[in-house]
């Protein structure tokens, strides 16, 4: 068995780092590394600073990603909910009213829980667990319009996540 005494950390995956600017004798003296003169010699420059042209990091976009302007959020409803309301039909309203939803938001019914009973369910959208489900409890489904009919979901606000 292994003891705590033992461990020892691989050869070569503890080099020390290099101590420079240490007067005048040897390779790290005088400059340290940082050539002659200019901005770049000085101390005050953050890492990755162009010179007040616009960085890398900030150029090129993959690898922070983007906020998608035009998703759309539904607010999750599951069966289980629905069968502890007792409520034989539901539909956002229904549901505002008894503060299971926020005032504008979009429902979408999530297949989590049992059905015991049938149970008319009006919704923006319905995931096909959920569906199948409510149909084999005897219920119905319907899917009701979004509010910004067949386009595609209007954009937050101008602001630098719309992409454009």
């Amino acid at each position: 068995m292994t003891k705590l005494h033992d461990l020892t950390a691989d050869p070569g995956s503890r080099k020390r780092s290099k101590r420079v600017a240490r007067g005048i004798g040897g390779r790290g003296g005088k400059t340290a590394g940082r050539g002659m003169k200019g901005q770049k010699a000085r101390s005050k420059v953050p890492v990755g600073f162009e010179g007040g042209q616009m960085p890398l990091l900030r150029r090129v976009p993959k690898w922070r990603g983007f906020t998608n302007p035009f998703r759309v959020e539904y607010q999750p409803i599951n069966l289980d909910t629905i069968e502890e309301t007792g409520l034989d039909e539901v539909s956002p309203e229904i549901l505002r009213e008894r503060g299971l939803v926020a005032k504008k938001a979009l429902v979408k019914v999530l297949g989590r829980g049992e059905l015991r009973r049938a149970v008319r369910v009006r919704a923006h959208a319905v995931s096909e667990s959920a569906a199948a489900a409510i149909t084999a409890a005897g219920g119905s489904v319907e899917i009701l319009p979004l509010p910004w009919g067949d386009r595609r979901p209007p954009h937050g606000s101008y602001n630098q996540h719309t992409n454009r």
